[in-house]
């Protein structure tokens, strides 16, 4: 039986979720997809119960994801793709990477181009 590493030296992310808005699948499901995405880089992902309608992620002590501020909740694309920014900025995301431009590590949100079409036009 191998022993016990603790992973201390890489971050933690935190998902705090509203108890009475019944949230917690969401939350379990965004850790699940950030487990999958980041399995050598994040230390743990805590589900940490809340009220208030609250939904907010914090990765390494830095609010990445606020429902209130960001208007919703996030998809995974974006969320991973702030984590990313936060925790491992050369890790390739596949298809669903999208970089900022700046240093701004809360902005990669994907907006469709005013000039394009939906598939169905094409």
């Amino acid at each position: 039986m191998s022993e016990f590493n603790p992973s201390s030296n890489r971050p933690r992310i935190e998902i705090h979720y509203c108890t009475k808005c019944k949230w917690l699948l969401r939350a379990a499901w965004l850790a699940q997809e950030l487990l999958s995405t980041f399995e050598s880089e994040i230390g743990e992902v805590a589900l940490i119960p809340a009220e208030s309608g609250v939904f907010v992620i914090v990765t390494a002590g830095e609010t990445v994801w606020d429902r209130k501020i960001d208007d919703g909740f996030p998809t995974a694309k974006v969320l991973k793709q702030r984590v990313r920014n936060q925790i491992a900025p050369a890790k390739d995301l596949g298809h669903s990477d999208v970089r900022p431009e700046s240093g701004d590590k809360r902005e990669p949100d994907v907006k469709p181009e005013s000039g394009d079409k939906p598939a169905s036009d094409f």
